[in-house]
């Protein structure tokens, strides 16, 4: 399923860096001040610019990436790499989609971190959609993120093709992450740690995945094959 190792490492540890230093930022007292700064700023932009045609938009790219729609596209891509033997290609959608919902839960609890506006002097409903549990990360950018870069991953050959949708790929995780932003559901850092979590999943997963074949193949005497 991948063309190299090199490129794919480089970016799934740039993401785990990027989320690391967010999820330290946020754990350490007086790191977390600048962090809160810009979510706060982010906040207050979203609801100053709040506009009726935006909400709808923002409001249909959260339902995409709810629990229904995710759900049913990780069950529904499962089983048509099941269906057509696609083994390597299945066991990394099926490591991807697990790691990156393993992520949510915990995390959420151990950082108990609040919606917001938080200690920002506005009311304490001004989330535009239904939220539940605790902030960080976003439950809808690791999802979503997760799914739109694995799909890429064990639908799209390697090659120029790939790369345009790896591109569209992270638009679309952008957007359902700024979505939640604009929703007032989430905070900016939210949103950023949660896509570059599930991204990194993805990666990560292909990337471990990609490895045990080649190992299997060359034992075998085989030469393992680039694309799945």
């Amino acid at each position: 399923m991948l063309a190299g190792r090199s490129l794919p490492l480089v970016v799934a540890l740039a993401l785990w860096l990027l989320a690391g230093a967010l999820f330290v930022a946020l754990a350490v007292p007086g790191w977390s001040d600048p962090v809160q700064t810009v979510d706060d700023e982010v906040l207050q932009l979203a609801i100053d610019t709040e506009q009726a045609v935006l909400v709808s938009v923002a409001e249909v790219m959260d339902v995409v990436g709810g629990t229904w729609v995710t759900t049913t596209v990780i069950i529904g891509v499962g089983l048509l790499l099941a269906t057509r033997r696609r083994w390597e290609a299945l066991i990394t959608w099926a490591i991807a989609m697990g790691l990156s919902q393993l992520m949510i839960g915990p995390v959420k609890a151990i950082y108990e971190r609040a919606r917001p506006p938080g200690d920002l002097p506005l009311p304490s409903d001004i989330a535009l959609v239904e939220t539940t549990g605790y902030s960080f990360p976003s439950g809808h950018s690791v999802a979503g993120a997760a799914i739109a870069v694995a799909l890429v991953i064990v639908l799209v050959p390697a090659g120029p093709k790939r790369r345009a949708l790896e591109v569209a790929a992270a638009l679309f995780a952008l957007l359902v992450g700024l979505s939640r932003v604009y929703l007032r559901a989430h905070w900016l850092s939210d949103v950023v740690a949660g896509a570059a979590l599930g991204a990194a999943a993805a990666i990560v997963a292909a990337i471990v995945v990609h490895l045990v074949d080649e190992r299997r193949a060359a034992r075998g005497g085989a030469v393992p094959p680039h694309t799945a």
